[in-house]
């Protein structure tokens, strides 16, 4: 720090000791606002706290009047309390509202980028302030809880620390939007975004494809949405969902309409059973997921062996199409999952 900052800094302070030393007083609301004053611009020129208040109690110990009565000692500390109280809110507010500024700013400019629809260059330009280079490919993963994120929440902070503790000056930006922790990081990191995953426990999680490109996070963003709703629907029980794993399901939804005709033809029989399609359905998803073996999918569903092999014989008897058969096998694995996709029995289609 330099003489004439230091000077300024401590501008009319030795006057108030000297004046409060030989009459008592206590600071004037005047005297406090130009404390505070000054300890704004001390923390908007990048000084520390602790530097600026070791130069008060150093000013103090030089200007101590000498002489002082022991009764005007209690007078002159009080003074010095409060000169210094009001110079660090002043420096404390400066810090809370550049805080608030920059929070908002980062609001803004991910809301902007996972618009999809913003000025490219002028994006690619505010970037560089929040440590990324749309240049490069990045993946984005999305955590979605039982509760809303939001940026103040404990969870938020702690996953934040963890990551920079962790990873340092990666290039990974952290955020909330609609409720849901956001984790941008390079493409070719792949471990940061399974070290956010593992910290991000009790959510689910999905991590999109690296995209290239400026636009490349706002296409990986919509991804992982996806695959948070695709996870939803299909029932997965992982925490952890990538959506190059589950590219299989937006392919067989490309056309909506036949996959609509097959799960009325292959599983709409199913409807006439006792306790309705629900029950069967579920008892397919077990069978399918257990690799068809009958003991494991009884496991899964907490039923008998027999139980479970009397469900899929009147599957067939409903359907006329075996799950045990290979050859009717793809079909009704394949209406299952357009089923859960498509919300079919609750929804109609």
């Amino acid at each position: 720090m330099t003489e004439s900052e230091t000077a300024e800094h401590l501008r009319g302070y030795t006057r108030i000791l000297a004046d409060v030393s030989a009459t008592g007083r206590r600071l004037t609301r005047g005297e406090l606002d130009e404390r505070r004053a000054l300890g704004k611009r001390a923390a908007e020129a990048g000084h520390s706290l602790r530097e600026l208040v070791r130069l008060h109690l150093s000013a103090t110990r030089t200007c101590w009047p000498e002489g002082t009565r022991a009764a005007a000692v209690g007078g002159m500390l009080a003074a010095v309390e409060q000169a210094i109280d009001a110079f660090a809110e002043g420096y404390e507010r400066a810090q809370y509202l550049a805080v608030r500024q920059e929070e908002a700013a980062r609001r803004e400019f991910v809301d902007d980028l996972l618009y999809g629809r913003s000025d490219l260059g002028r994006l690619a330009e505010r970037a560089e302030r929040f440590g990324l280079v749309l240049s490069r490919a990045h993946a984005v993963a999305v955590a979605e809880g039982p509760e809303a994120y939001d940026d103040t929440a404990p969870v938020t902070r702690r996953v934040e620390t963890a990551l920079i503790t962790r990873f340092g000056d990666r290039r990974v930006l952290l955020a909330t939007k609609n409720g849901r922790l956001i984790c941008i990081a390079p493409g070719d990191q792949e471990e940061v975004l399974a070290y956010f995953a593992g910290q991000a426990n009790g959510s689910r999680v999905a991590i999109g494809r690296p995209q290239p490109g400026a636009g490349g996070v706002v296409h990986s963003y919509e991804e992982a949405l996806s695959t948070l709703e695709l996870a939803d629907r299909l029932n997965l029980r992982e925490p952890v969902v990538r959506a190059a794993d589950l590219l299989v399901y937006p392919v067989l939804m490309r056309d909506r309409q036949a996959m609509a005709d097959l799960v009325v033809d292959a599983l709409g029989p199913l409807r006439a059973a006792r306790g309705g399609a629900e029950p069967l359905l579920w008892t397919l998803e077990a069978y399918f997921a257990s690799g068809c073996t009958a003991a494991e999918a009884a496991r899964r569903l907490a039923l008998s062996v027999r139980a479970l092999t009397y469900r899929l014989e009147r599957i067939h008897q409903l359907t006329g199409s075996n799950p045990a058969d290979p050859v009717h096998r793809y079909t009704l694995q394949t209406a299952v999952i357009g089923a859960r996709l498509l919300g079919w029995p609750t929804e109609e289609i």
